[in-house]
């Protein structure tokens, strides 16, 4: 499974009045990550991978992301959501994104987009933008990272 942080989206957190249906209040991709997403997308498809279900969170800037790849159904899921305004919630938020994960179909080529709090909570590492950590499954405690991937070069 691959779990990959949002890309490039300048700032940290949400602006004052954030609105988790309304893009214009909210962090969004800048070119370079328009630019990353696509680069994801093309180095997926050029290592065989021609579609695959995208979870992401229900952020725009975690959609556009996984829109960019261009590999198929973009699923939006609440465990992927950023918890970074609400800290106090890191545990019961990874104890569901696990669960989330632990129900996943099995088999299937699974991409997550989400952001940099809950990848952190779940593998302990703190990941760039745009990284990609691929995981063992099932999930472990620790979970076994089984590689780290920077965005792709064109």
């Amino acid at each position: 499974m691959m779990i990959l942080r949002h890309a490039s989206a300048p700032g940290i957190g949400d602006p004052a009045g954030f609105e988790l249906g309304n893009c214009a209040t909210q962090r969004n991709l800048n070119d370079l990550g328009r630019e990353e997403a696509r680069s994801w997308g093309d180095a997926l498809r050029a290592q065989g991978l021609g579609a695959a279900t995208v979870y992401t969170s229900r952020w725009c800037r975690a959609q556009e992301t996984a829109e960019g790849f261009r590999l198929g159904r973009v699923q939006p899921q609440a465990e992927l959501d950023s918890f970074f305004q609400s800290r106090g919630t890191a545990q019961s938020h990874g104890l569901a994104l696990r669960a989330f994960i632990a129900g996943l179909p099995k088999g299937e080529p699974i991409i997550m987009v989400s952001h940099q709090v809950n990848i952190t909570e779940l593998t302990g590492e703190f990941p760039a933008s745009g990284e990609a950590f691929v995981l063992a499954l099932p999930l472990a405690t620790p979970v076994k990272l089984l590689a780290r991937i920077r965005v792709p070069d064109e």
